[in-house]
């Protein structure tokens, strides 16, 4: 039996072959890998990449936007600032091109701050390629997995590989899993990250104890294959993409609406009418050679400001999941359950001190504030049940949330039936390009591919620069960055008082004290920058922990609003910070000590204070377990 089923994987290893016809690379590393890879494997700037000190305030960014004329235009204007937008107008700005960037909300509001946290190349569509003889989706995983590398070696201190347990409760899935995950590095080739191994029972009873020892058929844990993917801060990943960007001359901008778009006498898209959503001032003009819709799930919406009653090219898919305490997981480890009651994936993931499940993956409408149902909430806990020696309660949950995947059909293709987490990108009749679908993944390659189409239509200045953001870390992530950060934070804010190098004596008193928790809180999500938080910290005196039971400082408000466009307590809740996604009362307890924060840096009166404490108590109540969220709904909508 076992033989046999390790029988069904063989066709892997030809269908990995048959990557190198498809990819015309085979297993080797491309050159702009080799770049990142190279040496020491860490990334290496490219020396024509000029980035700013720090990103320019968001009032000269405006200034900025509202400069540009039918005479005088940007180069791209780029409507959206999700994962794809971010990394489109980075890579136009370390071409040299004039580019601008809208986002009517807040950077990785919508889906981009809702993923798995995996940069993964996706095991399961390797699965469906080999049984469906997919080559599509062969190529996805193929394109993922390299571009994971990049992903990594970009961002050091948001992105790190993470092991993930397959665990076996018969005998046949030990060398099906296994076949399975040696076709994954198979495919990975040198851009693997660590090889898949068996591990056995005790071994994997030891890195994670809460697994089941026996399934719900009563069969015994036979062991588990470990595997390697990538994990990363998905919302803090896109707000240094946005930063980065600015940094690189880049216009970015959020909160400024796309209310409609402006066409030359041919019908050409040539800008679009904005509006500041912050100060409420008059809508204004901005004009560009070249327009670019990266909206995810609601490029339909922006496609009809131009053609009313297009054709939709999205279809919605709901992806719910929860957060638990850190002890339903490994602290270091994930668990992977490949096949739900329904066939769908599960998985249980460490994230930043708690524990993440899901996901789920249904058809939904498209609404801006998605939220988990009660439905999948449940279908979570009990597939979890299903596999865990400890159940998980309802009470268990500390916050829940739901993301919308932009799965995209192509418009020009002759069928629609096989619509895949792949992506589209194409020039619309009026001169528009459009980018929707793909994963967080294959970011950086969808916009480089966008960037290349707005060259390619010859609209552009000449003498563009080649795509060079396969070469260029994020904020943060460059030099000053290394593994030893967080050890040296913690060594050098250790001790209450500093010591004078020149005599040896103590020095001055910090007002820092910095404990192992917050050292490595501050390493993670700020990288080489973390030196300006906690500088900010001692000159301001705000080197105290905003909620008890979390390692997030005080300071760290002030700086996201100087350094990274933060304007609202939930654009710091949710997505310069992780607490809403980590624990959602806490985040709620957080959010007056935010409000008054924020309000003496940005000068809010009472009104403005109260208004924004509303608007964000309503916001993070969408992050609340369902049973807890309808009191805390009403008690918003009655203040």
């Amino acid at each position: 039996m076992a033989l046999l089923a390790a029988a069904k994987y063989l066709p892997v290893a030809a269908a990995a072959g048959a990557v190198a016809a498809v990819s015309g690379a085979g297993y080797l590393i491309s050159q702009q890998q080799q770049a990142i890879w190279g040496g020491s494997g860490k990334a290496m700037p490219d020396d024509d990449v000029d980035l700013l000190e720090r990103p320019p305030p968001r009032p000269r960014q405006l200034e900025a936007l509202r400069g540009s004329t039918r005479d005088r235009p940007f180069d791209l204007l780029v409507i959206g600032g999700g994962a794809t937008g971010s990394g489109c107008a980075l890579d136009a700005a370390t071409r040299g091109l004039r580019a601008a960037l809208v986002e009517r909300e807040d950077f990785a509001v919508g889906t981009s701050s809702k993923s798995t946290k995996l940069v993964h190349g996706g095991v399961r569509y390797l699965e469906k390629a080999v049984w469906q003889a997919d080559i599509r989706q062969l190529r996805l995983v193929y394109e993922a997995l390299h571009e994971r590398a990049t992903m990594l070696a970009l961002a050091p201190h948001l992105a790190h590989p993470l092991p993930i347990l397959t665990p076996c409760y018969k005998w046949w899935e030990v060398p099906y899993y296994w076949a399975g995950l040696k076709a994954y590095d198979l495919v990975a080739g040198r851009t693997s990250l660590i090889a898949s191994r068996f591990v056995s029972a005790r071994e994997a009873m030891g890195l994670i104890p809460t697994l089941a020892t026996k399934a719900e058929g009563g069969q015994g844990f036979k062991g588990a294959i470990m595997y390697y993917d990538g994990q990363f801060d998905d919302a803090r990943y896109n707000v240094s993409l946005a930063c980065t960007a600015a940094a690189a001359g880049g216009v970015v901008t959020n909160y400024v609406d796309c209310k409609q778009l402006i066409k030359n006498p041919d019908g050409k898209v040539v800008g679009a009418v904005v509006q500041d959503r912050l100060s409420g001032d008059p809508p204004f003009e901005v004009y560009a050679r070249v327009v670019m819709n990266t909206t995810g799930c609601f490029v339909d919406q922006v496609r009809a400001l131009s053609r009313p009653g297009v054709e939709p090219i999205i279809s919605p898919s709901s992806g719910a999941h929860v957060t638990l305490p850190a002890h339903f997981c490994g602290p270091t480890d994930g668990v992977i359950i490949p096949k739900t009651k329904d066939g769908r994936v599960v998985f249980l993931l460490p994230f930043l001190g708690a524990a993440i499940a899901g996901t789920t993956d249904t058809a939904c409408a498209l609404t801006p504030r998605p939220t988990a149902t009660p439905d999948e909430v449940s279908f979570i806990i009990d597939t979890l049940n299903d596999h865990l020696g400890i159940k998980v309660r309802p009470s268990d949950v500390l916050s829940v949330w739901s993301g919308i995947r932009p799965l995209a059909a192509d418009p020009r293709a002759k069928n629609t039936e096989n619509t895949v987490r792949d992506h589209v990108i194409m020039e619309e009749p009026d001169g528009m390009i459009t980018v929707s679908g793909g994963k967080w993944t294959t970011y950086r390659s969808m916009a480089e591919e966008a960037v290349d189409l707005a060259v390619a239509t010859g609209r552009m200045p000449t003498n563009v620069k080649p795509c060079r953001t396969a070469r260029t870390p994020l904020l943060g992530g460059g030099e000053g960055y290394s593994g030893t950060l967080a050890a040296q934070l913690a060594q050098d804010f250790s001790a209450p008082a500093a010591t004078d190098p020149a005599s040896g004596c103590p020095g001055a008193p910090r007002f820092v004290t910095l404990d192992t928790a917050s050292a490595a809180h501050l390493a993670q999500a700020y990288g080489a920058r973390a030196g300006r938080v906690l500088q900010m910290a001692e000159d301001r005196k705000l080197g105290g922990r905003l909620v008890a039971g979390h390692p997030i400082l005080e300071a760290e408000v002030l700086y996201c609003m100087r350094h990274e466009y933060c304007e609202t307590p939930q654009d710091f809740l949710a997505r310069r910070t992780r607490l809403a996604f980590l624990d959602s009362r806490a985040a709620l307890r957080a959010l007056p000590r935010v409000v008054e924060l924020m309000g003496a840096e940005a000068g809010w009166d009472a009104q403005r204070r109260s208004a924004m404490a509303a608007q964000a108590r309503e916001y993070l109540s969408s992050y609340l377990p369902p049973a807890a969220a309808q009191p805390q709904r009403v008690a918003a909508a009655a203040s």
